[in-house]
């Protein structure tokens, strides 16, 4: 029980880790043995959990990157209440609560998919999932809105929800360009006047 307990923290430090280093250096720069640098454990215990870096890759995007798209992004938009505050508050209120960091960085999930979303099957339809998902929760809210008559009903939701996941996607790789939040403070006031045009 106790090794079965290290084995698992051991592998939980290994994909946080990866996860950093893909975050801030890209995912093809990152070697195994800079990750394995980062843990202060063996190469012998990389290969004990992962056979490669691809199979390593694939964990940090179901284990980190897709839990943190489904916390921050997903599961709010199934909240009870008004389909349209629930939008702004999911999609300016997590732009404005990102550190400098984050801005520094850009999105996890946008980073992979521009490094390697083009590159290996397996991570484009890990990555796909994702975005499904995320649009599927954006279209259940918008028709939601559209029943209860709080959203414009000539909308469409689904050009609607991949409009918005691009256009948060897109401002997300933007920013890393700049040293300050004045066109993340456009883009929201932007999104903003764009969300109101959905009401009735």
């Amino acid at each position: 029980m106790q090794q079965d307990l290290k084995s698992e923290l051991t592998k939980q430090l290994i994909i946080d880790k990866a996860f950093k280093l893909f975050h801030e250096n890209g995912f093809k720069t990152t070697s195994i043995d800079k990750i394995m640098k980062e843990t202060a454990l063996s190469k012998g215990a990389f290969y004990h959990h992962y056979k490669n870096k691809k199979e390593l890759g694939l964990e940090v995007i179901s284990l980190k990157v897709q839990k943190r798209v489904i916390k921050s992004m997903v599961t709010p938009l199934s909240n009870t209440g008004n389909p349209l505050q629930i939008l702004e508050h999911v999609f300016l209120d997590r732009l404005k609560s990102f550190n400098v960091y984050e801005k520094k960085h850009g999105c996890p999930m946008n980073n992979l998919i521009n490094e390697v979303g083009d590159h290996e099957i397996a991570y484009q339809l890990a990555l796909k999932n994702i975005i499904e998902t995320w649009k599927m929760a954006l279209i259940d809210l918008l028709d939601r809105g559209k029943k209860e008559n709080t959203i414009n009903k000539n909308i469409s939701s689904a050009a609607t929800a991949i409009y918005l996941i691009s256009a948060f996607e897109g401002i997300r790789g933007i920013r890393k360009l700049y040293t300050d939040d004045t066109i993340l403070d456009d883009y929201i006031n932007g999104l903003s006047l764009y969300i109101k045009q959905f009401k009735i």
